[in-house]
């Protein structure tokens, strides 16, 4: 007699081992022909096929058991869903019931990551690091680390302090924090926390070693990546030689390691080669699971392979893709950088004049396109017109202002393009507009988050409280308070408030007078003698070359220091022999000239400079008027009447 699939199953699922996903996935069939509506092998053929990684399969499962399975298996479908890239579903599903249950919150906490919302990904984190069974505590601060280093590429800051590099006993933790330091521009740190951490993987008991050779393989694609920012290029390039990146490598981790490689090696003078080398690798990309920010530099990357293959007419369609005018204006710098590539692309093989001014035609069809104004200033700089890329700037600004919206004024406002409109404006010495434009941009920040705007808030404060403004003062205080009690920079902000307000009220800031160093600890290296036996160098202002010189008080008795004239001599001159005194005249006005040739020297006789002048007499009209002709010699007469008596 056949045996029971459904005891079958079960019989099986007491034995099974790891290895036995197709073996369960038939029984489970088996014992659904059977009875359809057996729930425990509708939830058995779930698991096998998502442990057989067919995520389309499990999810169709689901769907054809009923509401019932559905309610059960939300867990399930939610991970499959993640698993195909259906974030947004994934989401809907996870918030339908809820993530009290810890499963469901893992899955919650890596669905955030996946899909860019890093803040939430990283309070859901510390949520269950709250209440951390001991076993988890390691994953989940690695899981926290990397939230907060994809943040910081992101631009987003975190009140978390990362732990020390000492403390870090993991090699991912090392690798999470160097990550999160490249990130934030400092370089240095983070190349000693990747050296530690391929230390820590190397000497882990706990990996084999083909389990160490992959996980190196991304240590050390980040290192060669900050050896390149550093300037080490051919340790980079070492570096990027010694990964092997076979075919079993994730296409994430493939397709940028060969960027990068590729962005350092010498490249082909043929611009055709270079692009089908890079549509070689490229070709990947589809596959990949990348970042936001990653995808943007490939995309500005194969874009300029095809700009300089001159595919224009594809980057410009791309680029009228990713810039709608609904878009601009915008902080973000790979839509502008889009941009900016859009620029090089409507002025390809121009000559430099012909393309600004082919900018500046396109910037009236498009006023708003920021790339687009920073591309058009960088060519006056370029050209050293400083009051034209200044103008072009305030003419930007003021577009900005009269559109009232409140993205255009975050553009008008953005770090970036208010430290622009200052360094100009100091080139030129205009320091008050320039104050004037950090007080502005103080006043606009004032009320609004600072997460993005840390450095604009810290030099206006700075340039703000040396005044003796009382209203630039306070506005100073009110920028450096905002800093403190959002906790950005507190050693910068601590010294900014006692310099705005010490003067004012000492009692306000009695706490930040603590937190600053001692006069004795700054001046302790100091040899005071010294300086003063070296007394005290003058500088010389740059505007002083220009200044109008003053007379002196008392005249003087000696006459200055003229500059006396170089004498000019013929090449043929010889000491002692008088020049010729008509060596100024042109040549034919000599009177050693002498024309080659009869007809030269019938030409030289008709001339009026030392030859006769000929007669003339005016002959009346009938209308009026008259006409000039020439009288006959009586020479030439008589001579003609003795022809003709021959």
């Amino acid at each position: 007699m056949p045996q029971d699939p459904a005891t079958t199953l079960s019989a099986m699922l007491r034995g099974a081992t790891i290895d036995d996903h197709d073996e369960i996935l038939k029984a489970a069939n088996a014992a659904l022909k059977a009875n359809k509506n057996d729930e425990l092998a509708q939830n058995t053929r779930v698991v096998a096929l998502l442990k057989l990684d067919r995520f389309s399969d499990a999810c169709r499962a689901i769907s054809e058991g009923g509401i019932k399975l559905e309610a059960n298996c939300v867990l399930e479908r939610a991970y499959a869903l993640y698993k195909l890239g259906k974030l947004d579903d994934a989401t809907s599903v996870l918030a339908s019931m809820g993530i009290q249950k810890r499963s469901l919150s893992h899955l919650a906490a890596q669905v955030a990551y996946r899909a860019e919302n890093f803040d939430e990904a990283q309070s859901i984190y510390n949520r269950l690091l709250a209440s951390d069974p001991d076993e988890e505590t390691n994953d989940l601060s690695i899981n926290l680390q990397a939230a907060q280093a994809q943040a910081a590429w992101k631009d987003i800051s975190t009140s978390i302090v990362p732990d020390s590099e000492k403390t870090m006993e993991a090699f991912e933790l090392c690798y999470n924090a160097a990550c999160a330091n490249i990130a934030r521009g400092s370089l240095q740190l983070a190349l000693k926390l990747l050296q530690r951490a391929l230390a820590l993987c190397d000497a882990s008991d706990e990996l084999t070693d083909e389990d160490k050779e992959e996980e190196r393989k991304p240590i050390l694609a980040q290192q060669a990546l900050v050896l390149a920012k550093i300037g080490d290029l051919d340790r980079a390039r070492d570096i990027y030689s010694s990964i092997d990146i076979s075919a079993e490598s994730e296409p994430d981790f493939k397709i940028i390691t060969q960027n990068n490689r590729w962005a350092l090696e010498k490249k082909p003078e043929n611009p055709f080669l270079v692009e089908r080398e890079v549509a070689s690798w490229m070709s990947a990309s589809s596959k990949a699971k990348l970042f936001k920010f990653q995808s943007d530099v490939l995309a500005r990357n194969a874009s300029v392979v095809d700009l300089r293959a001159h595919k224009v007419n594809g980057v410009k369609e791309r680029v009228k893709k990713a810039t709608t005018k609904d878009q601009m204006p915008s902080c973000n710098a790979d839509l502008n950088g889009m941009s900016v590539i859009g620029a090089a692309a409507e002025t390809q093989g121009l000559a430099r004049k012909d393309a600004l001014r082919s900018l500046l035609s396109l910037s009236k069809a498009r006023p708003n396109d920021t790339g687009l104004v920073l591309t058009i200033v960088q060519l006056h700089l370029e050209r050293k017109k400083l009051g034209a890329a200044l103008h072009t700037l305030m003419s930007f600004f003021s577009r900005l202002e009269g559109s009232g919206d409140e993205q255009s004024q975050r553009v008008r406002f953005s770090p970036g393009l208010v430290a622009l409109a200052v360094a100009l404006k100091k080139t030129q010495k205009r320091e008050t507009s320039a104050r004037a434009e950090l007080v502005r941009a103080a006043e606009f920040w004032r009320e609004r988050p600072t997460t993005s705007v840390v450095s604009l808030l810290e030099e206006a404060g700075i340039a703000l409280a040396s005044s003796s403004s009382r209203n630039e003062l306070n506005l100073a205080r009110v920028a450096f308070t905002k800093l403190h009690n959002e906790k950005q920079a507190p050693p910068i902000t601590s010294a900014g408030l006692v310099a705005a307000v010490a003067a004012s009220d000492v009692s306000a800031v009695e706490q930040h007078i603590a937190q600053l160093p001692s006069v004795e600890s700054l001046v302790s290296g100091i040899d005071v003698e010294s300086l003063i036996n070296s007394g005290v160098a003058s500088t010389v202002e740059a505007s002083a070359a220009s200044r109008k010189r003053r007379s002196p008080t008392a005249p003087s008795s000696e006459r200055p220091s003229q500059r006396r004239k170089r004498i000019r001599l013929p090449k043929n001159f010889v000491e002692g022999q008088t020049p010729d005194p008509e060596r100024w005249l042109p040549l034919r006005d000599r009177s050693t000239y002498r024309p080659k040739g009869k007809k030269g020297r019938k030409k030289v006789a008709e001339s009026t400079q030392g030859g006769v002048v000929k007669e003339e007499e005016t002959l009346g009209l009938v209308g009026g008027g008259g006409v000039k002709v020439e009288k006959a010699s009586a020479s030439s007469s008589s001579k003609k009447k003795k022809k003709g008596k021959k």
